[in-house]
């Protein structure tokens, strides 16, 4: 028997969900959890395989990803498969980055969902960054890390080098380097190109500094 902890904020769809896992024989749906809290109070009275996890609690914090770290962390620790609306490379690797072995859009077919659950509690579900790629045809040289993910967005967000050092609290040549990483992975000559690109692909979005609100990529600065 497969035991399984859904955590989403919405009630009807962990209530739909869990008629939904009910329907295998070899799954049970031990408990359900809308947040980071619950999923600690629920895994501290049961042992769980998997862990169904929604990226967006509804929240800026802590969001499915410090659910995911939190989970993996625990002795025995659930296998996690985020399930989320959004179809993101960045969420994939940020989801990979926590200890995430799978990742689904909630869109996915149930015969999808029931196959993932099984292959993790195997153990045989793999890295979900390296099948996103070999699904998109990405090498994965070419993968930006998450820290260089962390970067590109603050460069897309009109950062300078010096700002984005500041932030992140790292060297001006850290950042620098980070950004070169970028520029040869995603096959830019300068930040722009590089920011392009990533918001083509959907790694990143671009929003103006301190407001959050869309910037278009001609403000963007240049290099130091």
């Amino acid at each position: 028997m497969i035991r399984i902890l859904l955590v989403d904020d919405h009630p009807v769809l962990r209530h739909g969900m869990r008629a939904l896992l009910g329907t295998q024989p070899d799954f049970a749906v031990g408990a359900d959890a809308g947040s980071l809290s619950e999923a600690l109070r629920a895994a501290a009275t049961h042992d769980f395989d998997v862990a169904l996890v929604d990226l967006d609690l509804g929240t800026a914090a802590p969001s499915g990803i410090d659910v995911t770290r939190a989970l993996r962390q625990l002795t025995p620790a659930p296998q996690v498969i985020v399930f989320t609306a959004f179809d993101s490379d960045a969420d994939v690797v940020r989801a990979a980055d926590a200890g995430a072995v799978g990742y689904l859009v909630k869109d996915s077919r149930p015969d999808t969902v029931f196959q993932a659950i099984r292959a993790a509690a195997a153990g045989s579900l793999g890295d979900p960054l390296t099948a996103r790629q070999q699904r998109s045809g990405t090498h994965p040289d070419e993968a930006l890390t998450a820290r260089e993910l962390e970067v590109l967005e603050l460069v897309a967000a009109g950062l300078s080098n010096r700002e984005v050092a500041r932030q992140l609290v790292v060297s001006e040549a850290t950042v620098k380097t980070h950004l070169h990483h970028t520029f040869v992975k995603l096959r830019a000559e300068n930040r722009q190109a590089a920011v392009a690109t990533a918001v083509h692909r959907g790694l990143v979005r671009i929003t103006r500094a301190g407001s959050g609100n869309p910037s278009d990529s001609s403000e963007v600065q240049p290099i130091d």
